[in-house]
């Protein structure tokens, strides 16, 4: 996918902050440092637009990245970091909840997994969890980069076991360093873009305004 055009346009708290376009969201859900922020740079072609850091946790809203102005892709905090208060995790518990189960242009979320690792416990939780609730899932498995290509194969069968994947789950494996699996993932995206359309119906890009 060509990307023309990838801005950051809001941190939300509480649904009446965001977006009202309609365009579709595909939203992005995993450990702290999984590599979220370094895919979704690399998916928008973009060095810095989302910030990395250091420190795991410090994402604490749903920050909204727009694309070509056709969809969103919605960054959650990252869960399973224990220097996070228990508070802090029961508030972002309660906003991913409500945004997930309430926000009706989220088309899939896209669950991040370090390949290099089994699935957390938070994983599974969250696999099952989107399962429960019928929510299209695609899983995608981070920084291939980090472990030789002839284990690749192996820590994808041993991902899928343990999280009990469905076969008809999108799997990816991904790099952000070597840009592997980018075309795969805006496929995949694509895709859930378009399901429950209606026939001839497409995306259409939303008009610049002229400031």
């Amino acid at each position: 996918m060509k990307i023309t055009q990838a801005e950051f346009v809001i941190s939300a708290v509480k649904p009446h902050q965001y977006p009202e376009d309609a365009l579709p969201e595909i939203a992005l859900a995993g450990r702290s440092n999984v590599g979220k922020s370094s895919l979704i740079n690399s998916l928008m072609q973009r060095k810095a637009l989302a910030r990395t850091s250091s420190q795991p946790g410090k994402t604490q809203q749903l920050n909204y990245y727009r694309v070509n102005n056709m969809v969103y892709l919605v960054d959650f905090p990252g869960y399973g970091y224990a220097k996070v208060s228990k508070t802090e995790r029961q508030a972002w518990g309660v906003m991913i909840e409500t945004y997930l189960k309430e926000r009706e242009p989220l088309k899939a979320v896209l669950l991040i997994i370090d390949l290099r690792h089994p699935p957390s416990k938070d994983d599974k939780l969250m696999y099952d969890w989107l399962k429960h609730f019928e929510i299209p899932v695609t899983i995608v498995t981070t920084k291939a980069d980090k472990i030789p290509r002839s284990k690749w194969a192996k820590h994808q069968k041993m991902i899928k076991q343990e999280l009990g994947a469905d076969p008809r789950d999108p799997f990816i494996l991904y790099s952000s360093e070597l840009g592997l699996g980018r075309d795969e993932l805006w496929e995949a995206i694509r895709q859930r873009m378009e399901a429950g359309q209606e026939p001839g119906e497409t995306q259409q890009p939303e008009r610049e305004n002229d400031e």
